[in-house]
């Protein structure tokens, strides 16, 4: 049985903050040695390197799309391998981004990926039968695990069950084992407030005479003899499970065995465990990720000192091939995650928490305490020095208990001063490009903003409020109507954006305006903000821009690709590969009926198409131009299959207006404003999801503009 905490969704919030603190304390010093970090570093207290914001990384990547299998198949016990298999190929780009791609036999990672795409199904993807020992036993078993411990809480059996599909996936033998133990030991933080406690229940979950519970138990018995000096139980690790011992780049027993060691000499401290197990080397983002994990768990919010939460402020980069689920805030991870609790558990939600789980609450809501949801400030030059921030408070709120208050310590009449939630991302916006992200805008125009904004009593004059967005490419903000905010009231704001062409809304936010003269401060309190509604804009792709991370890193603006040549030539998108489709995408997951058109102007080849309702790399639809003379309806079901076509000549060359009308499970498709093809599909059909575009079958194919309107 599991049996949810009161406090469950906080400690979930704790755990995946702690998860992402360590993912970012250890990432810039992966694979340092422990002499080479004393040398450098010395004692470590906090940070070591600061980032605009911090990149995507597979240690995030794994856990939060993995868990979308039990979304997209059951979230019972019922998951199976085979399912959780296929989430990898729905959600991971084919060769790029979201793992190391370091070959197959060597990446463990790209070994299972490849595996599965050629149709060798976990759990024999990742089997020691299939892939042997050394590439089985690497470190991945363990560090996508996290979530499968979060949403079991107390239950470490169930946590194990879970883990041991999904490490099975990719791993085996210790490599699955660590998986299973790590899921165990986070389930059993919920309950435990001893790390021995803890330690003894993930070691109930695996084979008592393997490898990794042989470890774990002589780093436990070392520390209970010496259970002072960290640095000599580190060399004991080192020189009984150090690298030199196990084969591949990164073996999972000297990592467990350094995560084991410093949750014991932690001495039960969020900082003090993670700070040690940083200090130790090897893999420290995975293995300082896993601890981050546990301990937030087990200490909770208040465990967790600011120093370590500020510079995150909520947000989470991630690298999948739906670019709006790679810009995530952290609140949002713990509510999707903790709503598999309470579904598992057969739990009802608490009413607190009812609206923010069941997806009825604003998408940013503020009740955790401690959350920003990432909004920032920015504010008009007035030629004063001014500064800002934002803060979770408990002093304000229209609904529930919690505000995000926001602050400028200066503020001059007639200028703006704004908090938004940034809706993409460019390269600029970071130091480097781990894991190759890549993004599609989270507001489409046509869509509506909602928000509630309060000025309290004690601010200095009154101000004018109203929402806005920005567009990036043109770098110009459009706004809603201006309300005259009463101090000390809550004021509602909506704001429907009219349809546009050509932009990329990279801003979402609430600009107050003094009406006064000059004041010491301006203070407000932001209680919700909310996006919604159907999308109507058009894009021509002379207006797209190629986004540049690095030599080999380059994306096309507002897409993402699961693979293929993807570039914009004489402005137009351009798609090539050989044998497997090329295909990318843009939009939004939760799109349901809509009309997509797009003119393709084909090169070479006979497979040039347009996708609607995309849900990942092997769900989704394709309608184009197909060989003998043909248009061609598909359905992507792991595999493309027609389920309808239709006689049109066409010649490579020529420039068509193909278009599709997605209503409920009924398709109508036109070319050149013509209708040509209806079909309905009766198969569990694919009900919602993005656009984007496939050249298949060794085509070359361009793509000049495209438009999307909901129906």
């Amino acid at each position: 049985m599991t049996t949810i905490p009161s406090d469950y969704v906080e400690r979930v919030y704790a755990g995946w903050l702690g998860k992402v603190i360590g993912v970012r304390h250890g990432g810039n010093i992966e694979q340092w040695t422990y002499d080479r970090i004393a040398r450098t570093f010395g004692e470590i207290t906090g940070y070591l390197h600061q980032f605009k914001n911090f990149a995507a990384d597979d240690d995030t990547n794994g856990p939060m799309f993995f868990l979308r299998a039990l979304e997209d198949y059951t979230y019972t016990s019922d998951i199976t391998p085979e399912q959780m298999g296929l989430t990898w190929l729905n959600y991971a780009p084919d060769g790029h981004g979201f793992y190391w791609w370091g070959g197959y036999g060597k990446s463990t990672e790209h070994t299972a990926y490849q595996n599965l795409k050629n149709g060798i199904m976990a759990p024999r993807s990742g089997s020691i039968e299939q892939n042997g020992p050394a590439v089985a036993e690497q470190i991945g078993g363990q560090i996508f695990i996290d979530v499968w411990g979060l949403i079991a809480p107390g239950n470490p059996a169930l946590a194990a069950e879970y883990a041991e599909k999904i490490a099975s996936v990719s791993h085996d033998g210790n490599g699955k084992y660590g998986g299973m133990f790590i899921a165990a030991c986070i389930a059993a933080a919920f309950t435990h407030r001893n790390v021995h406690d803890m330690l003894n229940a993930g070691l109930a979950v695996i084979p008592a005479d393997c490898e990794y519970a042989r470890m774990t138990r002589a780093v436990m018995e070392y520390h209970a003899g010496q259970p002072e000096n960290w640095r000599e139980a580190f060399r004991f690790v080192e020189t009984n499970y150090g690298y030199h011992l196990y084969p591949g780049e990164c073996h999972i027993i000297p990592n467990a065995a350094v995560i084991i060691l410093s949750l014991l000499y932690g001495g039960g401290d969020f900082s003090r465990a993670i700070n040690i197990c940083n200090m130790c080397g090897w893999d420290t983002d995975c293995n300082v990720a896993n601890v981050g994990t546990m301990m937030g768990v087990m200490n909770g919010l208040a465990g967790i000192d600011a120093s370590w939460r500020k510079p995150i402020n909520d947000f989470l980069c991630c690298s999948s091939v739906i670019g709006t689920l790679n810009m995530l805030d952290i609140p949002w991870c713990a509510a999707y995650i903790a709503s598999f609790g309470y579904r598992i558990a057969g739990t009802e939600v608490p009413e607190r928490w009812a609206g923010v789980l069941n997806g009825d609450a604003p998408r940013f809501h503020f009740e955790l305490p401690g959350s920003t949801h990432a909004f920032r400030t920015d504010a008009d030059d007035s030629g004063a020095h001014v500064t800002s921030f934002v803060e979770n408070v408990t002093e304000a709120a229209a609904s529930g208990t919690r505000s995000l208050k926001v602050v400028f310590d200066r503020a001059t009449g007639g200028y703006g001063y704004r908090t938004y939630y940034q809706t993409y991302y460019r390269p600029h916006d970071f130091n480097d490009s781990r894991y190759d992200p890549s993004f599609s805008p989270l507001i489409y125009p046509g869509q509506t903003i909602t928000a509630t904004v309060m000025v309290p009593s004690f601010n200095g004059a009154s101000a004018k409020a109203r929402l806005y967005v920005k567009d990036g490419n043109a770098n110009v903000r459009h706004y809603g109507e201006s309300v005259t905010l009463e101090k000390g009231e809550w004021t509602s704001l909506s704001y429907e954006l009219p349809a546009m062409e050509n932009v990329c809304l990279e801003e979402a936010g609430i600009e107050l305006v003094p009406t006064a003269g000059w004041h010491d401060n301006l203070v407000y309190y932001i209680d919700s903000m909310h996006f919604s509604g159907a999308a109507d804009y058009a894009v021509d792709f002379r207006y797209e821009r190629m986004e540049r991370w690095h030599g080999l890193h380059q994306e096309v603006s507002q897409f993402t690709y699961l693979r293929g040549l993807w570039a914009l030539e004489n402005g137009e998108l351009s798609g090539s590969y050989s044998g497997e489709p090329a295909e990318c995408y843009t939009g939004d997951l939760k799109w349901r009926d809509y009309s997509f058109e797009a003119v393709i102007h084909p090169q070479a080849g006979n497979g040039h198409y347009l996708l609607f309702r995309v849900q990942g790399g092997i769900r989704s639809y394709a309608v184009g131009l197909a060989a003998s003379g043909r248009i061609s309806l598909l359905k992507n079901d792991n595999g493309y299959s027609e389920l309808a076509s239709a006689d049109f000549e066409w010649a490579n060359g020529q420039s068509y207006t193909v278009a599709v009308e997605a209503v409920s499970n009924r398709f109508s498709v036109s070319v050149n404003g013509q209708t040509v093809l209806q079909a309905e599909d009766e198969d569990r059909p694919y009900l919602s999801g993005q656009v984007g575009f496939a050249s298949m079958g060794g085509s070359h194919t361009h793509y000049k503009r495209f438009a999307v309107r909901g129906l």
